[in-house]
């Protein structure tokens, strides 16, 4: 298990390829054949056979995992009602990222709407985006003018295929807003370095990247403007809340004056400072009880991104050898990735001889929480097709991408703790299965 754990595809480092090398091979292939002889010699449990997962351990994925750190500190908070929290998480997730400004927001949504607000830009420009991506990455635009440029997506990343995007570059285009997909990092290099030369201001969604990096450079960090989600799913929970991150004064000042009537931060030499106690119109302050609970949870998560990229390599180092299996990864080096809510599998089924379908029904069987996942594709959606809504209507493309990852993937659950148990007996449920696969056909 040692060069399972150390020799991955997420490291720049097939698997497959280093068994090949001299003085590793024999042994890693004596090991696969022992446990595909494993896997052949028991009866499926589709087929009446034991189940590989006879008593799933469902805290294994439990999420959030408060304890008794939070429950002190929410009832601090309620024992001394204030605000001061929303302030210290600010300026801790500004030391946390290196980023000059920040701001909480309710929810990952509106600092979202907060983000295109403060761009002030025209009605009718264009902002590029996958269509693979929670609703809010895109909605909140119609709210400014701004009009969506659905871009596809690398069905082996999740992840926003600017090759993609360079077809689709017209004069309207002023912004490009990567989303870094259930932890994976954007190639952020690429994509700046294009937008640079193009003119086009840079966004980040980092909604689901909490401690992920590039170039040893946090997600969040690389872009203009970008948000994270505090959502109680996402691998910072505070149940409800959300955070943008602004390089600019005038970028922190307008997010900011969009949904907060007092103005905080705000400079008193600043254009926006006269709207100091109305506001614009909305009310989008954090919950402190959600500051606390966020606050809580940061003081961990370097422990646990490093610990679940752990866990995650030694159940998917081992199942990347099956044929036809492949896992998230853009197979660079100088990413450190995080996992979140979904460990997402892709099955290419020619090259392993059987349908997701067959498999997903299989391992079910076995006792593993797996999904044939088809994620909600946003160019798809009837509201983008209404001119009532838009300064512009979007075009709605052909995105294979796109298709591609809701035909071929297949979600297992992401294990919030220590489970070496439960990954022994999902590795277990896959090679029987693989063993079996043509009687799947």
């Amino acid at each position: 298990m040692e060069n399972e754990q150390i020799y991955s595809k997420s490291n720049g480092t097939s698997r497959r390829g280093f068994l090949k090398t001299a003085g590793v091979a024999a042994a890693g292939l004596t090991l696969a054949s022992q446990r595909a002889a494993r896997g052949a010699a028991e009866t499926l449990a589709i087929n009446g056979g034991p189940a590989a997962v006879p008593a799933p351990d469902t805290d294994a994925w439990r999420w959030p995992r408060y304890g008794e750190v939070e429950e002190q500190a929410v009832l601090e908070l309620l024992r001394s009602p204030n605000y001061s929290p929303i302030d210290e998480l600010e300026a801790e997730w500004c030391d946390y990222l290196d980023v000059p400004y920040a701001k909480a927001h309710c929810n990952g949504t509106s600092a979202l709407a907060s983000m295109f607000f403060a761009l002030n830009l025209p009605p009718g420009s264009e902002i590029m985006v996958p269509s693979y991506t929670f609703f809010a990455t895109i909605v909140p635009m119609r709210l400014f003018g701004l009009v969506p440029v659905f871009v596809d997506i690398n069905p082996r990343t999740l992840n926003f295929d600017l090759d993609d995007a360079k077809k689709r570059l017209t004069p309207r285009t002023k912004a490009v807003l990567p989303v870094h997909w259930i932890g994976l990092p954007c190639d952020m290099d690429a994509i700046s370095d294009w937008a640079e030369e193009k003119g086009l201001i840079v966004l980040e969604d980092a909604a689901h990247a909490h401690g992920a990096k590039l170039k040893d450079k946090y997600m969040g960090a690389w872009s203009e403007m970008a948000i994270f989600s505090y959502q109680m799913s996402k691998p910072l929970p505070a149940i409800e809340g959300g955070m943008g991150t602004y390089k600019s004064q005038e970028y922190y000042d307008r997010a900011t004056i969009f949904g907060h009537y007092q103005a905080p931060g705000i400079p008193d030499d600043s254009d926006y400072k006269q709207y100091l106690g109305t506001g614009l119109g909305l009310k989008l302050r954090m919950h402190p009880m959600a500051a606390v609970l966020a606050r809580c949870q940061l003081k961990g998560l370097e422990e646990r991104v490093s610990a679940g990229l752990a866990q995650t390599r030694r159940l998917n180092d081992v199942l990347t050898q099956l044929p036809g299996l492949y896992e998230q990864t853009s197979g660079r080096s100088d990413v450190r990735r995080i996992h979140y809510e979904w460990n997402m599998l892709f099955i290419d089924e020619q090259e392993a001889g059987v349908s997701r379908d067959a498999v997903v029904k299989a391992l079910k069987a076995e006792g593993v929480r797996a999904d044939a996942l088809s994620y909600r594709l946003q160019h798809k959606q009837p509201l983008y097709t209404e001119a009532a809504y838009w300064h512009h209507l979007p075009e709605i493309p052909e995105l294979p991408g796109s298709d591609t990852a809701n035909a071929t993937s297949i979600a297992l659950p992401y294990f919030t703790r220590e489970a070496p148990d439960m990954v022994e007996q999902y590795i277990k449920a896959f090679e029987k299965v693989w063993a079996h696969r043509n009687e799947l056909g």
